[in-house]
């Protein structure tokens, strides 16, 4: 697995485009998170149709053609810097074939930040356009307007990214000790799943240094995501995992041997309680670029800086 494009840094008054692929937006934090931006010196403007809300399945925000046609629009814009999703939910999949991947490629890179449901776009970004990607925080997130850390890391990623080459967890511990190198890419584990045999899907993580998170799932359909994973041979050749947050998840003591029965056979370094993924405080993890885990001391270090 190859190192992608780098997108460039941002710099104060440039403009960023917030949009909607997946879930429904409050506006009261959409409003919250633009004022943050402002606060950052940045220029955001809102696509046409963030606001909106799908007329029978209420967990869409709008129809899939115009998230689509907001998402593509943003990027094309010449004017547009970086692409911010206003939250997750459920919906980028449904979204992600009605793109024209060759106008955004011919409208070349910039940064785009999500996560959780964007797993489906980080991996389309990806395949499609070779470009990294930024998991982290989102416009319309509690985390994004209200945790300090999270700001920070973010803001210090989008504006100095030399400053964050090394990304540490303070409650980083091995669950399999050891290092690797390898080029970093994941997201949500259901996605990721869901995402098997997909167009926009890579075929496997071999090279890769894993990043895995989840929200609101019970042990036993995580590790069916696991399994799915492993008896596709999607994980075969993965160079590590880092394993971030499982909120709203059953207790990390009942996960946690679920994890390493699934993961532990890989026979490569794992490390958990990252930091990245739906946590208070989480950490902005670049896609695409290439690193080293080193598990026993939980840090990844980047061999450049994720932007340019």
């Amino acid at each position: 697995m190859g190192e992608l494009t780098r997108p460039a840094r941002l710099a104060p008054g440039a403009r960023v485009a917030v949009v909607a692929p997946s879930g429904p937006v409050p506006e009261e934090r959409l409003q919250a998170g633009l004022d943050v931006l402002r606060g950052w010196d940045l220029d955001p403007v809102v696509a046409p149709h963030v606001l909106d809300r799908h007329g029978t399945f209420d967990y869409l925000a709008g129809d899939d053609t115009d998230r689509a046609a907001d998402l593509q629009a943003a990027w094309c814009d010449p004017a547009v810097d970086a692409v911010l999703c206003a939250r997750g939910g459920y919906g980028a999949q449904r979204m992600t074939d009605l793109l024209d991947w060759e106008a955004m490629r011919a409208a070349g890179p910039k940064v785009f930040v999500g996560f959780s449901d964007i797993t489906a776009l980080h991996e389309a970004f990806a395949t499609r356009l070779g470009l990294v990607t930024l998991h982290g925080p989102m416009a319309a997130g509690a985390d994004f307007i209200k945790n300090a850390r999270a700001q920070e890391h973010l803001r210090a990623t989008l504006f100095a990214p030399e400053t964050v080459r090394v990304i540490a967890s303070s409650d980083g511990t091995p669950l399999v000790p050891g290092r690797a190198r390898g080029v970093t890419l994941g997201g949500c584990l259901a996605l990721l799943a869901a995402e098997l045999g997909a167009p926009h899907a890579r075929p496997g993580a071999r090279g890769g240094l894993l990043c895995l998170e989840d929200v609101g799932e019970e042990t036993y359909r995580l590790d069916r995501y696991l399994t799915q994973l492993l008896r596709a041979g999607w994980l075969d050749g993965v160079g590590g995992v880092l394993l971030g947050s499982w909120q709203e998840c059953e207790s990390y003591e009942r996960l946690r041997p679920m994890l390493a029965d699934r993961l532990g056979g890989l026979g490569v370094p794992v490390v958990e309680n990252f930091g990245f993924g739906h946590c208070e405080g989480a950490l902005t993890m670049p896609f695409g670029v290439r690193a080293e885990l080193d598990a026993d001391a939980g840090t990844l270090t980047l061999e450049r800086p994720a932007l340019g």
